[in-house]
């Protein structure tokens, strides 16, 4: 055995396996030791990166909400305003129309009125021409001027 060479060959491939071990095997374990701490503090990184987003998205989530719910609020306070604006509209519309009506039976009595004073001094001045000729035909001129009178004052007093 001590004297076969491939025996010697793996001693020697042993001890150099060990010497380089010994040497690179520290440079090595460290380098393996730096890359293991740099994915430690990579996957710290990506933690504290999916906390900050999942906090961003919570903080988003909170804001839409908040935002339908302002949204909600203008709504109803829209619909509210626009059937107060509508039930005042209504109110002074019938008010408005009250009032015209009211103007409109005041003008319509008015012009009624004129009417009715107008036809009875019509009437009044045809009775008394109508009187006038029937008794100036027939009467004399004495008795016929005191019938008229009379007539005067009587049909006055009946319009007054």
């Amino acid at each position: 055995m001590f004297t076969n060479p491939e025996f010697w060959i793996a001693v020697s491939f042993v001890i150099a396996l060990v010497i380089l071990v010994k040497l690179a095997g520290g440079t090595v374990i460290g380098a393996l030791d730096a890359h293991g701490a740099r994915i430690a503090a990579q996957l710290d990184e990506a933690r504290k990166l999916r906390e900050e987003a999942e906090a961003l998205l919570a903080e988003q989530q909170r804001r839409q909400r908040d935002a339908i719910n302002e949204a909600k609020d203008i709504i109803a306070h829209a619909h509210s305003e626009a059937e107060r604006i509508s039930g005042e509209a209504a109110a002074e519309l019938e008010r408005s129309l009250r009032l015209r009506e009211l103007h409109a039976r005041e003008t319509i009595a008015l012009s009624e009125a004129k009417a009715v004073t107008e036809v009875r001094g019509v009437v009044v001045d045809i009775a008394i021409e109508a009187a006038r000729r029937t008794l100036t035909g027939h009467l004399d001129p004495q008795r016929g001027s005191a019938l008229i009178d009379s007539a005067i004052a009587e049909v006055g007093s009946h319009l007054g």
